[in-house]
């Protein structure tokens, strides 16, 4: 136990257009939970992309348990014991748990596989994990969080003696992310050595033992977690003092911009009535589950509504597709920024650009080139999007970075409501800021803000009006600097007593 069973000296790796690692350094010890931090775009994912064979360096020394690599595979990795979970799961949807955990190296019986070995060794991994899962349930049938765990599981059938854990509870309840600790404490006991890459600083406390801290592409600092403040790691991380970690800006209340009436939609979308004003962010709180993300899927004309009306500036709008949404000058920051948000494969232009043809293409449908180039300088200076240039594919960018061109995508046609699903979800504490910043100057410029967000001290801290949802439905409205996170969970969890008739 305690000993170096992974050490990177002087690592560097550029991709064209960007320096990625400068001369890094990280060192990991069995027994422990070291904590990789940085801001978004620091260089962590390919700092250890390079330890588990995605990447090859360009210079540098890789040394795993006292034996030194040249360029590792994916493979190589596996085979000396370095599994990586990844933020975005790699898992096979439609093959069962056990197929998963052992695709590509399947026991291999007389004439065809060995199903039974292989799932008796599935149920004994999860069962030493105290995994509550069925061997034979196909992965896209499991909850997200379930999914992880079988992603846990799977490391461990390698043997892996090197965990990655890249942001493994950014999609996790409370109750859930208390399951993974329970894991990864086990993990530790057994000797495991544990990268665990996160943006949730509060975290950190639970579960690490030492932190390594990243910043544009080189080595900052590293030492005991015990050793450090919170403000010293947040310091060390984005180079800079961040003053406040909320920056609240007061407005004077305006008129009403935006209101929705007995909206419906399915389900979790039951009768849903508010308003937002001038002046005003309104946040939306609520547990997993309760309705927010389908409030505004439904409100942004993704999902088809039953029932309800819409009214932007005291006129009632018809939304039946997103399209309807744009033109009334109602947009959405999506939950999944990379699925539903941008083209990964576009570069930052085409993608600011996509949604605004209307605005800067002549009379015969060509882009006038001129129109474009100022939408998107505008867009960047603006928002202060990080890049050499606007030709870089936007699935290149860091996640602060991505959800800036989402955003930066609507600012551009003047909408009068942005709704922000979940918009901080895998960003840094820096980069955060900014976006709350975003939002804030939104607010200042008379536009309606609402959000979506699952953490409580951000909602309360950036939202002046905070409507709780439970089960579908709206069952508490409260102004943020009069509540407390009690008042809110108990509005969260009013659950309408349904009465169960037996036959």
């Amino acid at each position: 136990m305690n000993e170096v069973i992974v050490s990177m000296k002087d690592i560097s790796k550029s991709f064209p257009g960007v320096k990625a690692l400068d001369h890094v350094q990280f060192e990991l010890r069995s027994g422990e939970v070291m904590a990789l931090l940085g801001e978004n775009g620091a260089g962590k994912s390919t700092l250890m992309k390079i330890l588990s064979g995605v990447y090859t360096r360009d210079e540098g020394t890789v040394e795993i348990f006292g034996k030194q690599y040249d360029d590792l595979t994916p493979k190589q990795a596996q085979e000396v014991g370095v599994a990586i979970i990844h933020q975005e799961l790699n898992m096979c949807r439609h093959l069962s748990v056990t197929e998963n955990m052992f695709l590509g190296r399947e026991v291999k019986g007389k004439v065809s596989l060995n199903n039974a070995a292989m799932q008796k060794e599935a149920k004994r991994i999860l069962d030493d994990l105290n995994m509550d899962i069925d061997p034979n349930q196909m992965v896209g049938d499991l909850p997200v969080s379930k999914q992880q765990m079988v992603e846990i599981a799977k490391a461990l059938s390698i043997h892996a003696k090197v965990l990655i854990m890249d942001e493994p509870t950014s999609s996790l309840t409370a109750k859930e992310i208390e399951d993974l600790f329970r894991i990864i404490r086990k993990l530790k006991a057994d000797g495991c050595g544990i990268v665990y890459i996160s943006h949730r600083l509060e975290e950190l406390a639970h579960i690490v033992d030492r932190v390594t801290i990243m910043r544009d592409g080189q080595y900052i600092t590293s030492g005991n977690f015990a050793d450090m403040t919170m403000d010293n790691i947040i310091t060390n991380m984005v180079g800079r003092e961040i003053k406040e970690k909320f920056p609240r800006v007061e407005c004077p209340k305006g008129k009403k911009i935006f209101e929705v009436k007995n909206l419906n939609a399915g389900r979790m979308v039951r009768n849903i009535n508010f308003s937002v004003y001038e002046g005003e962010i309104v946040g939306f709180a609520g547990l997993m589950g309760a309705g927010r993300t389908e409030t505004t899927r439904a409100i942004f004309g993704v999902d088809e509504k039953e029932s309800g009306e819409i009214y932007v500036d005291g006129k009632q709008v018809k939304i039946n597709c997103p399209m309807d949404a744009i033109r009334n000058g109602v947009v959405l920051a999506p939950e999944d920024r990379k699925k539903d948000g941008l083209c990964t494969k576009l570069s930052i232009r085409q993608n600011l650009a996509l949604p605004n043809l209307d605005l800067v293409c002549n009379g015969l449908g060509v882009i006038n080139s001129k129109k474009e180039e100022a939408l998107c300088e505008k867009a960047v200076k603006d928002l202060l999007i990080k890049t050499p240039n606007v030709e870089i594919d936007s699935g290149n960018l860091s996640g602060g970075n991505q959800q800036k061109v989402v955003v930066g995508k609507w600012l551009a046609r003047n909408s009068r409501v942005v709704i922000f699903d979940e918009p901080t979800r895998g960003i840094d504490v820096g980069a955060k800021v900014e976006i709350y910043n975003l939002m804030n100057q939104l607010k200042k410029q008379g536009i309606a803000v609402m959000f979506v967000s699952s953490e409580m001290p951000e909602v309360m801290g950036i939202a002046d009006r905070i409507i709780v949802m439970c089960d579908g439905r709206i069952t508490g409205e409260v102004m943020a600097k009069e509540t407390t996170q009690n008042e809110i969970l108990t509005y969260a969890t009013a659950f309408e007593n349904k009465n169960i008739q037996t036959s």
